[in-house]
């Protein structure tokens, strides 16, 4: 396979799965305008299999999407030998390497952060009803995290090749 071929390929994944990781974010961001705290009530009992299977794919796609991104935007950087000065912010390279470090921020948040928090909160992972309580703020604040740094990172994305001049 050429290196155009895998090129394209890489690009065609960082921005399809970008969209579907930013996607998840937004669309989070909207269906939960608001931080609403755990009611201690909650019938644990209540919640079915078929949700948890469904919760279970989505946070799964979602954060495998994460991966695809950083890995393939990544490989972009090194294929084109930019990937030590872009992450030492030199030259030109600085405003995709200022992005590629918020990427990196925002994937570390969510499998270091987000997630485990939130396997405890849905129900994936054991955990008493304070803990998950103390956990949905959690995954509240590192959700919005990650929803806010995406808007100066999609603007670095697109001014690393567009807008140069700028800096």
């Amino acid at each position: 396979m050429s290196l155009s071929l895998l090129d394209v390929l890489a690009r065609y994944a960082h921005l399809l799965f970008a969209l579907v990781w930013v996607g998840h974010n937004y669309a989070n961001f909207i269906q939960n305008t608001r931080f609403v705290p755990l009611q201690n009530g909650i019938d644990t009992a209540a919640l079915n299999r078929d949700l948890e299977a469904r919760m279970k794919r989505e946070h799964g796609i979602f954060r495998y999407a994460s991966v695809v991104v950083w890995v393939s935007g990544m490989s972009m950087l090194w294929q084109r030998g930019w990937l030590l000065d872009a992450l030492l912010l030199q030259g030109p390279l600085a405003v995709i390497g200022l992005g590629a470090w918020i990427g990196t921020l925002m994937l570390l948040n969510l499998w270091l952060v987000l997630w485990p928090h939130q396997k405890k909160l849905l129900g994936f992972v054991p955990a008493t009803l304070e803990e998950r309580v103390r956990c949905s703020r959690i995954t509240f604040l590192s959700s919005r995290s990650n929803t806010i740094l995406s808007f100066p990172l999609l603007f670095l994305m697109a001014a690393s090749g567009h807008g140069l001049h700028l800096f």
